[in-house]
């Protein structure tokens, strides 16, 4: 691993030195899909990448820019904790009578269908076995259907759970029912949101357009203007692979760069080989590869190796299939992170809350970048394939062994 990755200003890393360490993991919503049809207006008249996605809100872009370069708030070593300018809010409201004791808390989780979520409510577990305050934790699985976890917060609701954490598995669907816990408890939603502001705090990291801007910058460092780039995307009509998309888009236009081909794989790998696979063919050359997520990345490798020819700067994620990758055939590569870290913090801002501290209304969490020189944070030697770097796990109980590692 010789060579080191380069990247704007605007996206250096605070966060490469985050030693604690997504994905269409976390994506799901209601949001229509792009509008491919007519011709676009003046303003969103591109070269190679088509027009821009009606998703594309430029304020929302800069200011999760900016943040992608502040320095946050809170333990240095405990990311899962820290603050990106954080607005606290009151909740001596919520405080618990007797202190924040003998605490029954809840969640309402969208579902444990991919990797992803897997690490992340293994991560959340342990996170409630370190707090004796916590004596009963219930959580249901609306196994990513709207209707069931409707069903499940209204139940958790009118149980007797002193809060409610909330991962809801679309956004306008869930709004009401967030709406009618809100009036009974209090209510922390994270990793996606809903279309009200009543829960106590929203948690998430900084969002879709610093992750693909950190991907399409190390693109355009890496790839000499005029370069063609084959970009890998998961579905259309879901807001933070459109987010990450967009941000992408504007970078590739602004440095000149051609994306040959722009891709939906489906989160299929073999489907992944074959698009990468076609575009070798048609196109000769293929001088990088932007993923929106990067469960696939490892079977995008494959294709250029079945091909003959030499991998190309590559993006992925924190997934460990891919870091080992990176590390066995000596890739240019960078990841960047949705990072399962997020799942711990929803159970330390219950107990603040239930103990009258302030948190965060809107709580946003650092979103780190795998590196060539923060690799060796990630990279987790003896853990299985699918399981994410960025978990914040090393230190929990149970790690390794609870979540698959030796």
């Amino acid at each position: 691993m010789s060579r080191a990755p380069h990247s704007r200003a605007r996206l250096a890393a605070p966060f490469a030195a985050l030693m604690a360490a997504a994905l269409l993991s976390s994506c799901t919503s209601d949001v229509p899909q792009d509008d491919e049809g007519g011709a676009p207006a003046p303003s969103q008249q591109t070269r190679s990448t088509g027009t821009q996605s009606k998703f594309f809100d430029p304020a929302a872009y800069e200011r999760q820019l900016t943040l992608a370069g502040k320095t946050p708030q809170g333990p240095p070593d405990k990311p899962w904790e820290q603050m990106l300018d954080p607005e606290m809010t009151d909740t001596s409201k919520y405080a618990k009578a007797g202190g924040a004791k003998d605490i029954h808390l809840c969640f309402s989780n969208a579902g444990v269908f991919n990797p992803w979520r897997q690490v992340g409510l293994k991560s959340m577990k342990a996170e409630v076995e370190l707090h004796d305050r916590i004596t009963d934790f219930t959580v249901l699985d609306a196994q990513g259907k709207d209707d069931k976890q409707i069903s499940d917060i209204q139940e958790l609701s009118n149980q007797d759970c002193d809060a409610l954490i909330v991962s809801p598995n679309t956004t306008a669907t869930l709004t009401p029912a967030v709406q009618e816990a809100c009036g009974k408890l209090p209510v922390i939603v994270f990793d996606r949101g809903v279309e009200t502001d009543c829960g106590v705090t929203f948690i998430s990291p900084i969002g879709g357009y610093a992750y693909g801007a950190a991907a399409a910058d190390f693109l355009v460092d890496e790839v000499d203007k005029g370069g063609k780039i084959v970009a890998l995307r998961i579905s259309p009509g879901v807001d933070v692979l459109e987010t990450r998309w967009a941000a992408a888009k504007k970078a590739f236009d602004e440095a000149g760069l051609t994306v040959a081909e722009a891709k939906f794989t489906d989160g299929d790998p073999s489907k992944t080989k074959s698009i990468v696979s076609d575009a070798l063919a048609r196109h000769g050359t293929i001088d990088g590869v932007w993923m929106d997520s990067g469960a696939t990345a490892v079977a995008a490798v494959e294709a250029f190796e079945d091909a003959g020819k030499d991998i190309p700067p590559i993006t992925g994620e924190d997934q460990q299939d891919f870091l080992q990758a990176w590390k066995d055939k000596d890739l240019t590569a960078v990841a960047p992170t949705y990072p399962t870290f997020q799942w711990r913090t929803p159970v330390i801002a219950a107990l603040r809350i239930l103990g009258g501290q302030g948190v965060p209304k809107t709580w946003t969490l650092p979103q780190p970048v795998v590196t060539e020189e923060n690799f060796d944070a990630y990279y987790k030697k003896g853990m299985p394939p699918l399981h994410y770097g960025a978990c914040g796990c090393e230190k929990l109980p149970g790690y390794p062994g609870d979540w698959g590692g030796k």
